[in-house]
């Protein structure tokens, strides 16, 4: 018995019409299903029923067709963004001007345990600075200049830290990816 409300296939059909729906090209789409564009060409020209992980996907899109735009990276003008990770899985993207000092985060999940800065959605640059201390080894760590040096760090810099060892704690599933702009 299955266990779940899902359906059993999708047709080439119920794919275009999903696509079209959330106003998707061929090519948008599949790089949203994470496969080719000739993927869905094929899915969308075929008459058979179709089986697989992509029912799943057209399933959640047509209960809620919000879906996409919710898991849609937004663009910025900030020259610093910084993906806080939960393994490989994006939880909070943070946007950074470090000349204004200012802040701009887009959550990628519900639960406030894997974001960023929890329940708050809009930090501080003084909370985006504590919150990058707080993916770093202490300050007053014993033997801190012997770690520094280790890194090839020349001083207690959080971001440069960071840049290192990717914000990574002992016991702790998440990490932070550095992209420039």
């Amino acid at each position: 018995m299955n266990h779940y409300v899902i359906s059993e296939y999708v047709t080439g059909e119920d794919i275009k019409r999903v696509r079209n729906k959330l106003n998707m090209t061929q090519k948008e789409f599949a790089d949203f299903a994470r496969c080719s564009t000739r993927t869905v060409e094929r899915w969308e020209s075929q008459e058979d029923r179709i089986t697989g992980p992509i029912v799943t996907l057209i399933d959640l899109l047509m209960r809620d067709d919000t879906l996409s735009q919710k898991l849609e990276i937004v663009d910025t003008e900030y020259k610093l963004r910084l993906l806080y990770m939960f393994h490989n899985m994006v939880c909070t993207i943070i946007d950074v001007d470090d000349i204004e000092r200012r802040v701009q985060i887009h959550n990628y999940i519900d639960n406030p345990l894997y974001r960023a800065f929890g329940v708050n959605t809009e930090p501080s640059y003084e909370e985006y600075e504590e919150f990058l201390e707080s993916r770093c080894f202490p300050r007053n760590r014993d033997k801190l200049k012997l770690e520094l040096k280790r890194l090839d760090i020349p001083c207690y810099d959080p971001f440069m830290i960071i840049e290192k060892t990717e914000g990574r704690m002992a016991e702790d599933d998440f990490w932070i990816k550095i992209e420039s702009r």
